[in-house]
């Protein structure tokens, strides 16, 4: 006979769920005691949750079904939710197995004793507290369901240490869910007849939409009828390179993203939102869709996107239609003075094929989608909930998911201190990852949104909160602390060779790319009154500064 653990594991294990990221604790012991009876089930060790919740996230991104999480208490999950945040935006399915006091010894209000499930709810759709080890397998096949989707979800199933322990268990089979329905015939009708008429067209592509199969359809009735294709700002995952439709993501400032927008008198959602904001700002919109444009949703979350584009594609007769597609192209081989703009340019020219990129390099990135467009065919993971301490964690958890593939972290010096840890995990399971530091010591991007959001009378002391340069991160020191081998790169030369070396070496490198700040100086004191102008100019000359400022 099973004990609860042990028929919660082969409850997971017989739904296809055969990862789980731990940080245990004591009242979790009989699971991972368990772990040893279900071998199908691999455990990987994070040294703090929110590496656990983040590289859940990565895996499922990658592997498109879910990985587990083993958290100790409220406390070990609320060190783990700001990347829960960033799963539960990206719609990408987490379950986390939290564990809990026996039932008994709650009412001693013993020192790690919190309110489990409304921590939970914060990010957590689908929240349940196992009250028996006979209801165990039931409640974990149902958290399993609730989590599949579309949409992804994230679900939590909270253990108390006795229904953990307890005898009797029973794993349960998972039903499988029907499938999702395709765009009613009305609204592909909508939409065709739209796409047809007179103005400017575009998509913005969210989820699954932006997956190869998908983006083949779209490129078909993008040539067929003129629209552009646009993405989310953060999508949860991209396909791209060449040989596929090119893409053009929306900008995260608001004034660039409506200089993309302006002049669309059709927008169509496919498994994405309305595009609004990071943030709210004096004097500036928080939607974004011009006030002249007609909005229309093909498909949302719950729905068939795939179907529902197949549809589409019938209706405006764009089956026979050649897409246009990205060429093969790369840059140059970068020179000269070392910037975060050579690095991307290196990445470019150095990409391998089938690579898996995530982005977390905020203002160090601005020129990676450029000189990436043509590269070999690769996905980016990006920072979809704005939460940062994302890249590193997702690095881990697409490695796991996928080891045939080179996996390249981007990450800014603020952004990779927030899951520093992530590298003891890559050292631990000799991962085939390359993570890319940006120290320009600074958190730059909040230098750019100071002078953004008008707050007045920012001296010393405020810029003091934004800079990190006293004392100076040493993250070769930090990643070789954890077993990783790490380069120091201070030029441009010095970063390539690190970048080969670390591409044909297979297991986790990391290379410290010491840059100035994409934005500073004169750009940085010049940039607000230079988004402010873009309302005011025409179209092609507001177009013209916006593809020199973030292309």
């Amino acid at each position: 006979m099973s004990n609860g653990a042990q028929a919660l594991l082969k409850t997971l294990v017989d739904a296809g769920i055969t990862t789980c990221f731990t940080n245990p604790g004591t009242s979790e012991m009989h699971f991972v005691a368990a772990l040893d009876t279900v071998p199908e089930m691999r455990a990987v060790l994070a040294l703090f949750e929110g590496v656990a919740t983040g590289a859940a996230d990565g895996y499922a991104r990658m592997a498109d079904k879910p990985a587990a999480t083993l958290l100790h208490l409220g406390c070990g999950l609320g060190n783990g939710l700001a990347n829960l945040h960033n799963a539960r935006k990206g719609r990408v399915p987490v379950l986390n197995i939290v564990g809990d006091h026996a039932t008994q010894h709650v009412k001693y209000d013993a020192q790690l004793q919190s309110d489990i499930e409304t921590v939970a709810r914060n990010v957590s759709p689908w929240v349940r507290t196992s009250q028996s080890t006979a209801a165990l397998g039931r409640d974990a096949a149902e958290a399993i369901t609730q989590c599949m989707g579309p949409p992804g979800n994230v679900a939590t199933l909270i253990l108390p240490a006795d229904v953990s322990w307890g005898e009797g268990g029973m794993a349960q089979t998972v039903a499988p869910k029907p499938a999702p329905p395709a765009a009613d015939d009305a609204v592909v009708a909508a939409v065709a007849q739209a796409l047809q008429g007179p103005g400017k067209k575009a998509f913005l592509l969210g989820g699954r939409a932006l997956r190869a199969e998908a983006l083949m359809v779209l490129g078909r009735i993008a040539a067929k009828t003129g629209a552009k294709l646009f993405a989310e700002v953060f999508p949860t995952r991209i396909e791209r390179g060449a040989g596929l439709p090119h893409v053009e993501r929306i900008a995260y400032l608001a004034e660039l993203a409506s200089v993309q927008l302006t002049g669309i008198d059709q927008l169509i959602l496919v498994d994405a939102k309305a595009p609004v904001s990071f943030f709210a700002y004096p004097g500036k919109k928080s939607y974004l869709v011009p006030e002249d444009c007609q909005l229309h949703e093909l498909a949302a979350p719950t729905q068939d996107v795939a179907a529902s584009l197949d549809k589409l594609c019938t209706a405006v007769e764009a089956g026979q239609t050649a897409p246009v597609l990205q060429a093969a192209k790369r840059p140059a081989r970068p020179r000269g003075k070392f910037t975060a703009d050579k690095v991307c340019k290196a990445l470019g020219h150095l990409l391998p094929e089938n690579a898996i990129l995530v982005d977390e390099a905020q203002t160090s990135g601005i020129m990676l989608p450029m000189f990436t467009a043509g590269a070999p065919r690769h996905d980016v993971l990006t920072l979809t909930g704005g939460a940062i301490g994302q890249g590193l964690p997702n690095a881990v958890g697409a490695a796991i998911a996928c080891p045939d593939r080179k996996v390249i972290a981007l990450a800014g010096d603020g952004s990779a201190m927030y899951t520093i840890q992530a590298l003891w995990t890559m050292a631990r399971e000799k991962l085939d990852v390359v993570s890319i530091i940006f120290n320009n010591r600074s958190y730059a991007i909040l230098n750019v949104e100071l002078r953004r959001v008008g707050a007045a009378g920012a001296g010393d002391k405020a810029r003091a909160q934004l800079d990190l340069k006293h004392p100076p991160l040493d993250f070769v020191a930090l990643s070789e602390g954890m077993g990783v081998r790490a380069r120091r790169a201070t030029t441009t030369e010095e970063f390539l060779a690190a970048f080969e070396h670390a591409l044909r070496t297979p297991g986790p490198h990391l290379i410290e790319a010491i840059v100035p700040p994409t934005l500073a100086g004169l750009k940085l004191r010049i940039l607000p009154s230079l988004l402010e102008s873009l309302a005011n100019l025409p179209v092609p000359v507001a177009r013209a500064l916006k593809r020199k400022i973030a292309p």
